[in-house]
């Protein structure tokens, strides 16, 4: 997703007309047109307005998903057939409310899921403060690995929902969840620096505007 995509998303997610998100950003309508037509882009001061106003960061709005992903290390083999797997596991798991598994550690919740030669296991202690580890297999052998802690800090916030929106992962953001989804009064945002090489990440769930959740994650792959 570009940024003329993105401007326009967020846009429509907070009900906003091109006419007033040009009222709030001190510019004319026709330079909001422009941007999500994808004519010319903002400047770095309007890049900022941005930001703050949609509550999204910088580096969201910029970066380019797809090609974050295109930079990866593909010589690793089947590394397509991973990402697959991985979005596989991620809608058979946790966030899909299924394959628990008894506890590998003291008062752990665990994850398992299989398909042909690769295996998926996610275990994290915590509740509302939480930390954990998912890793794959490929035929015994660990390939990939993610490190993730985050703690729910509103009264608002829906397990439900972030169960939903990591369903939403696709293969442009294979991490966690999208880099922005909503329903109703949630809106979740994603934001990764690095590709599924090596990243490092946080993610963020909002109530309105009040912000319920947060968590952060890195990981890559092993060698």
């Amino acid at each position: 997703m570009i940024f003329s995509e993105k401007l326009q998303l967020i846009r429509k997610s907070k009900g906003f007309t091109q006419e007033e998100l040009a009222e709030k950003l001190s510019v004319s309508r026709q330079a909001v047109a422009k941007w999500e037509a994808g004519q010319v882009y903002p400047d770095i001061c309007n890049l900022i307005q941005i930001s703050n106003c949609f509550n999204v960061t910088i580096d969201y709005l910029v970066r380019d998903q797809d090609c974050m992903l295109s930079c990866t290390d593909n010589t690793n083999r089947d590394f397509e057939q991973l990402i697959k797997f991985r979005l596989e596991a991620n809608v058979n798991t946790y966030a899909a409310y299924m394959n628990e598994v008894d506890s590998t550690r003291l008062n752990s919740h665990d994850f398992a899921y299989s398909n042909g030669p690769y295996t998926y296991h996610d275990t994290y202690v915590g509740g509302e403060q939480f930390a954990g580890e998912e890793a794959i297999w490929y035929e015994g052998k660990a390939e990939y690995a993610m490190n993730y802690v985050g703690r729910v800090i509103g009264q608002q916030f829906s397990g439900n929902f972030l169960k939903e929106a990591l369903r939403k992962a696709d293969k442009t953001m294979p991490y966690r969840g999208p880099e922005y989804y909503q329903s109703g009064e949630y809106t979740y945002k994603c934001n990764v620096v690095g590709d599924f090489s090596w990243f490092q990440g946080h993610e963020e769930i909002f109530y309105n505007q009040e912000k319920v959740y947060e968590c952060y994650f890195h990981g890559g792959l092993m060698k």
